[in-house]
């Protein structure tokens, strides 16, 4: 009876508690999120207010709401959705993660915390939070392609944080960070994940839908959540997490195509014990251990910001989008939420961690949660002053890259013939495996150079220093291939790409009216590959190297590529300022729609155009926002990404510069993605008369 009482007495301290904070944030248009945590911290044994709720009852309701939260993560995952967002969020999510593992770890082995630490580290700072985001965009109203970009690298995240635990939870388990017994224990965890996803998707969709037809809603919720709690409970029983459990069961029940109405009827029960979970995430902040680890908590919240912005702004730019959307996915997800506070209680339950790293964790969230709503704000400012600071051929070029990229989208990419698509398929394939041989030499050479060293001293009698310094060749030279193997299929697969999104730019005599264009797409894409390679690759094998080897090589290579980068943007600017000319006389002059004999202008000029991004012209009417003003003012390609390379007026081009006044009359050659193209239309129309546009 006593602990009944206890039990009702704990909860309804949480329950009060939460409901006073959440509707005071509601109010400061705060997020909720971080109302459940202040909450935990009044009720919890650090601070002294006699208010205080037993931990152990908290912890237990508290795994409750990690269960019901990671299955509702679970319902949003589906084999389908992750096709639906594409590799452009795919790319994204990998190459923010990555970054964030790798700058993780070395921030805490620089505080000179363990190696299983600062693997826990670096999957805390990784993974972004969905719920903060989720609340944060519902409030600010945000949709188009930045939400989709944003949305969908969520979901790839997602994954990853799940295969991170699964990592982690096999490192955390050994006493210690050996490769063989690593290799071992994920063996054993990818026996269980497939037997377990196999079975799964034979039987849950089926049963799913048949308990759906009975059109019981009741039945429905109880036989969702005891799947739900009853995999969750396989999990543990096999040594594993049980948010694991609860994650896949929620993919299975997806894969039934009858997760929203599931989610619909789970959503009060899992709102009710996941604010019981922030509580109880609020309850183990220590204000002592924060004072104690104030500089960890500001560099990895300066991580955490910097980072994903880099991250995700460069990984979203590469594939396609425009500056400003780029920027503004990297702000909207540079913070931290649900999935670091179950990482962190996964490494204190495995005692891999020491207790600091929890509350750091929490302290690092709940800055980032306030600084979440202002850095969306912040996007379009901070993403034209970033475009007015690039210099002139970066400038271009990230304005033309976004049209490339729609071309290899949907334009010429599609026409293209399957054995085109083969080759990209097969060049994928041996980037893949060259990668996968490189790290596997990487773990061989880290085993196996102590056995060697030891041999060359007892054998050949050679000092220590000469006999390492030989082992460490040999496994360069090992190495050395497969680096060389990534560099050739990279160029190889980005002379492919170009040559799909410049077709048939080749005038009779040899003379290739693209070749600025296609060098500096063929440079892009090669830095994308060995970003693509390289980061995933310097994080794994981070901890089996001394110092930063892996990171200094890695650099070295990009130092290399950012130089050919340079060189072929500098020879873009050239080619555009001489094409913007060629292109703006030609239409002011009628050349491509109205002279039915220059067949051969209008050929070659269509030929020019692919390399500019196609691009269309816009007449500024009377009482446009244009007339009489600058392009500076307009700020035309700060706030769309698309570029004006020349104006038409009267019976001249001119290649215009910032400073340069628009006219009514004035032909303006716009180039840029769609999207861009499509905002600057509209800018340029404003609360007036549509400008016309001319192809």
């Amino acid at each position: 009876m006593e602990a009944g009482h206890d039990f009702l007495k704990a909860l309804a301290t949480v329950l009060l508690v939460a409901a006073v904070t959440t509707v005071l944030f509601q109010r400061l248009r705060q997020p909720v999120v971080l109302g459940y945590m202040i909450a935990g911290m009044v009720i919890g044994p650090y601070v002294p207010i006699p208010l205080v709720a037993d931990p152990d009852i908290i912890h237990t309701l508290s795994e409750l709401g990690v269960i019901l939260l990671m299955f509702s993560l679970g319902l949003e995952f589906s084999l389908h959705k992750l096709v639906e967002v594409g590799p452009a969020a795919g790319i994204t999510a990998v190459v923010q993660s990555s970054l964030m593992l790798c700058l993780g770890f070395e921030v805490a082995r620089l505080f000179g915390w363990t190696t299983r630490e600062a693997m826990f580290t670096g999957a805390i700072v990784a993974i972004s939070s969905t719920t903060i985001i989720a609340k944060a965009f519902e409030e600010q109203r945000i949709g188009g392609s930045l939400r989709e970009i944003v949305v969908g690298v969520l979901i790839v995240e997602d994954l990853i944080a799940i295969l991170l635990m699964a990592a982690l939870t096999a490192i955390g388990s050994g006493g210690a960070v050996s490769v063989r017994e690593l290799g071992v224990t994920s063996l054993h965890l990818a026996i269980f994940l497939a037997a377990l996803i196999v079975v799964g998707i034979l039987v849950v969709p089926r049963a799913i839908r048949a308990i759906i037809a009975m059109n019981r809603p009741e039945t429905t919720l109880v036989a969702s959540i005891g799947l739900c709690f009853g995999v969750s409970l396989l999990a543990r029983s096999f040594g594993y997490s049980v948010a694991l459990g609860a994650f896949i069961s929620g993919s299975l029940v997806a894969e039934s195509g009858e997760q929203h109405a599931i989610e619909g009827l789970i959503r009060p029960v899992r709102d009710l014990f996941a604010a019981i979970f922030f509580v109880s995430v609020g309850m183990m902040l220590d204000p002592s251990i924060l004072v104690d680890h104030w500089r960890a908590i500001l560099v990895l919240t300066f991580i955490v910001i910097v980072g994903k912005v880099l991250g995700v702004g460069f990984g979203a730019f590469l594939t396609g989008h425009g500056v400003q959307t780029s920027i503004g996915a990297g702000l909207s997800l540079a913070q931290i939420g649900e999935f670091s506070f179950i990482i962190a209680g996964l490494g204190i339950s495995l005692d891999a961690t020491r207790n600091f790293l929890y509350p750091i964790a929490i302290a690092v969230s709940a800055i980032t949660t306030l600084t979440t709503p202002w850095l969306i704000r912040a996007a379009k400012p901070v993403a034209s002053f970033v475009d007015h600071k690039l210099p002139q051929p970066l400038q271009t070029f990230a304005a033309l890259y976004g049209s490339w990229i729609d071309r290899l989208r949907s334009g010429s990419a599609n026409k293209a013939d399957r054995t085109a698509g083969t080759m990209i398929r097969k060049l994928l394939k041996q980037l893949v495996v060259d990668a996968l041989l490189l790290g596997a030499v990487i773990v061989a050479a880290y085993v196996a150079r102590p056995r060697i060293v030891k041999i060359e001293i007892e054998r050949l009698g050679l000092p220590w220093e000469f006999a390492n310094s030989i082992a460490l060749a040999f496994s360069v030279l090992c190495a050395l291939p497969f680096c060389i193997g990534i560099a050739r299929v990279a160029r190889r697969l980005g002379i492919l790409l170009a040559d799909l999104a410049f077709p048939g730019t080749a005038t009779p005599e040899g003379l290739d009216l693209a070749a600025a264009p296609r060098r500096a797409l063929i440079v892009t894409l090669q830095l994308a590959c060995v970003l693509l390679v390289g980061i995933p690759l310097v994080t794994f094998t981070q901890p089996l190297l001394p110092g930063f080897q892996g990171a200094l090589i890695l650099l070295i290579a990009l130092v290399l590529l950012g130089i050919m980068f340079w060189k072929t943007t500098t020879n873009l600017e050239g080619h555009v300022r001489a094409g913007a000319e060629i292109v703006a006389e030609a239409l002011t002059a009628g050349t491509v729609t109205t002279d039915p004999g220059a067949e051969d202008a209008r050929k070659k000029l269509d030929q020019l155009r692919s390399g500019l991004g196609t691009p269309v012209t816009v007449i500024v009417e009377g009482g446009s926002p244009a007339d009489g003003h600058s392009l500076a003012e307009l700020d035309l390609r700060g706030l769309t990404g698309a570029t004006v390379l020349a104006i038409s007026r009267e019976d001249h081009a001119i290649v215009p510069s910032a400073k340069e006044l628009l006219r009514q009359g004035d032909v303006l050659v716009v180039a840029g993605s769609r999207e861009a193209v499509h905002a600057a239309k509209v800018l340029l129309e404003g609360a007036h008369g549509s400008p016309r546009e001319r192809g």
